[in-house]
């Protein structure tokens, strides 16, 4: 019986296994006060919100970051080496250092700043360089936003956010119409493609908007179509589907170069 008892005791006194534990403990830790916040995530309107849910996702970043530093403090220490010891005789390494983490000291600030500042936050549609993609996460490094059109996920580095623009509810379209028909006629055709579009389910309203220029092969109409954001690729088709269809029926051909 002493031996089992000696062989448990070295066991807990191996450091390989007290680290182990030290991870473990964390991470069941983190994953318990994880699923306390998103139970807590239906329960209250306010979280419900895509401004709460981004705060909800913003803590647990925060609290996942800060567990994996106190781990690797912790599992220092119990490994002999001397934390306060080795910050402090650091020197010129921390310059070193300092500029090796400037990119993610950058990406944790504009974190922050995206939440106070309000930029955006989970569920809007946003436009980074060449796509337009729905907001599915935001942490203190990175943003995760799912494309609109390919659904692919992508993830941005919060630095960037000056190169970022949310996307709005509106549709802009300009419809060319030949020369040789009249200005009343073709706002007559436009009168009943607003009618057409506005049927679209996900449409809030559609409106004409007048003479948007003076081509030279067309007189453009310009209409607005307003819906979700997230609808506008889907709702673009559809719109011109139904203006395509409604020349059609008035015999008007689209000019073309």
């Amino acid at each position: 019986m002493k031996e089992f008892f000696d062989i448990i005791d070295n066991l807990f006194n191996n450091k390989i296994v007290q680290s182990l534990c030290i991870i473990i403990v964390n991470y069941i830790l983190y994953v318990i006060v994880a699923h306390f916040l998103d139970s807590k995530n239906g329960k209250f309107k306010i979280l419900k919100s895509g401004k709460g849910k981004t705060y909800i996702k913003m803590v647990k970043s925060i609290i996942r970051y800060t567990l994996i530093i106190i781990t690797f403090i912790v599992i220092l220490q119990i490994n002999g080496i001397n934390v306060t010891s080795m910050l402090a005789g650091v020197g010129i390494a921390s310059v070193i250092i300092g500029f090796a983490i400037q990119d993610l000291l950058k990406d944790i600030i504009k974190g922050i700043d995206i939440l106070s500042d309000q930029y955006f936050q989970v569920g809007d549609v946003i436009k980074y360089q060449d796509f337009e993609g729905r907001v599915i996460s935001i942490g203190l490094k990175c943003t995760k936003v799912e494309n609109v059109r390919t659904f692919n996920i992508v993830s941005i580095s919060n630095r960037n956010i000056e190169q970022v623009e949310v996307v709005s509810n509106l549709i802009n379209i300009d419809i060319p119409i030949p020369y040789e028909l009249k200005v009343i006629k073709a706002e007559e055709t436009i009168k009943d493609i607003l009618d057409e579009i506005s049927k679209i389910k996900g449409v809030d309203k559609c409106e004409y908007r007048g003479i948007q220029e003076l081509s030279d092969s067309s007189i453009n109409y310009n209409i607005k179509v307003y819906c979700k954001p997230i609808l506008k690729v889907q709702m673009t088709r559809d719109a011109l589907r139904c203006i395509i269809v409604e020349l059609e029926k008035h015999n008007i051909n689209i000019p073309y170069k």
